[in-house]
């Protein structure tokens, strides 16, 4: 299983050495010398002759019979365990494969926890609707796997290999950070992140200008991504974030999926709190539209506002106190509205304004035909104080394909500081890997 950006994978950090053997004390311990010594001249007073070099040999042997020397070693049942650990995980990998190339997802439940099995579940279906033929795991290589109890973590690097209907391949390596729990003495994955991904690359300006008319002036190539396209801002505490959008309408005609969010976090940190609205085209040609809320690293979850094509909608994502965040969605168009507290430990490092290609755990799918999505209003509270998205000093960020060409291409910020357009391109979208969401 896999999920990362093949060229952000960080070696963990070796182990420790174990420590050296100990060895056999040269000395005499004081108290059992006394003792010996005693004893020696009990004997010696009824012998009539003390031998001190004797006493001090005899005391030796002694010493050295009945302190053995210690040598640390890992149990049999530490090493049955490990074992047992590593056996999941390569039968849940060949099950994944299974399950998808025989269509059916029960054969992943006997490695994994119900609420992973249902992600494995979306994953799957995710691949089947992004165009995906085959998957298989080209290489599995073992980091480190430590078991306590009834809980285990294991981490390993993973290459992955997908084959999409179209005759593409897509070759990706990832770290993969396993959590596993002993359910009726039989070890089950509960959690498999990539905690390493970064999509960000400053400094690109090479790939091939939209060839589709932005509404606004597009904005020039300073960052790219492979699955971004918009504009973050960092350097500060951010505490709030927020935008008003209109959903796109997305060709039925095209393959793939959307999404629009707001963020804070996750621009030059792992974690990452964020919501917004999607766009998914299904293998019968419909377009289903959603909304969703998402704290990294854990995987998105739909809410209960509804959505669809041309409607407006206003997302605000503020940090109450500690780690309680209010996420508010609201659909203007409808009057709908959903809100809710949740707990985050967040690094206040960012906040961001995307539109995105979404990730499944094989990577990320095809970027739809969404058009053109206008954002309004665009503003985050750093440090105590609200400011617009150009007041922040926000950076575009340009989507990009695995030929270097943009496929979603944000507008320069309006006057108003806060508004701005991305526009879809007519450059292929091939899936690869790589991304930050888990699922579309």
């Amino acid at each position: 299983m896999f999920e990362g950006d093949p060229t952000a994978t960080t070696p963990m950090t070796p182990p420790a050495p174990p420590p050296p053997p100990v060895r056999k004390s040269s000395g005499i311990p004081a108290g059992r010398l006394v003792a010996l010594g005693l004893l020696a001249f009990a004997l010696a007073a009824f012998s009539g002759r003390v031998d001190l070099g004797s006493l001090v040999s005899t005391a030796q042997n002694y010493v050295d019979r009945v302190v053995p020397t210690v040598q640390p070693s890992a149990t049999a049942s530490d090493t049955a365990a490990v074992a047992a650990v590593k056996d999941v995980i390569q039968r849940a990998n060949d099950a994944q494969v299974q399950a998808f190339t025989r269509n059916d997802p029960t054969l992943m439940r006997a490695t994994a926890t119900t609420s992973y099995y249902q992600e494995l579940v979306q994953t799957n279906q995710g691949l089947q609707s992004s165009g995906a033929r085959s998957i298989a795991l080209v290489n599995l290589e073992w980091v480190d796997v430590t078991v306590s109890g009834t809980t285990a973590n294991a981490v390993t690097n993973e290459t992955w290999r997908t084959t999409y209907t179209d005759g593409s391949v897509a070759d990706s390596t990832d770290r993969n950070e396993y959590t596993l729990v002993l359910q009726a003495g039989a070890w089950k994955i509960s959690a498999d992140v990539q905690p390493t991904t970064q999509i960000i690359t400053p400094g690109t300006g090479g790939g091939t200008p939209p060839s589709v008319t932005q509404p606004g002036t597009p904005a020039s190539v300073t960052s790219s991504s492979s699955n971004w396209s918009g504009y973050a801002a960092n350097g500060g505490t951010f505490t709030s974030v927020t935008a008003t959008w209109t959903v796109p309408t997305v060709s039925a005609a095209s393959s793939g999926a959307d999404a629009t969010w707001i963020g804070i976090g996750g621009l030059t940190s792992n974690d990452l709190i964020q919501a917004g609205t999607q766009a998914m085209v299904d293998g019968s040609g419909t377009v289903e539209y959603s909304s969703w809320i998402e704290m990294l690293p854990q995987s998105s979850r739909n809410v209960p506002l509804s959505v669809s094509a041309g409607d407006s909608v206003t997302v605000t994502i503020t940090q109450q106190s500690g780690n309680d965040w209010l996420i508010a969605l609201k659909n203007n168009t409808t009057n709908g509205t959903y809100s809710v507290t949740v707990q985050y430990s967040s690094s206040n490092s960012s906040a961001e304004w995307v539109q995105e290609a979404p990730s499944i755990g094989r990577g990320l799918i095809s970027l739809d035909q969404f058009g053109t999505v206008q954002f309004s209003g665009a503003s985050a509270v750093r440090d105590g104080k609200t400011m617009s998205a150009a007041a922040l000093g926000a950076k575009a960020i340009t989507m990009i394909n695995g030929q270097g060409q943009a496929i979603a291409q944000p507008s320069t910020i309006a006057s108003d500081g806060s508004s701005f357009t991305i526009a879809r391109t007519d450059a292929t979208s091939s899936p690869q890997s790589g991304g930050r969401r888990r699922r579309p």
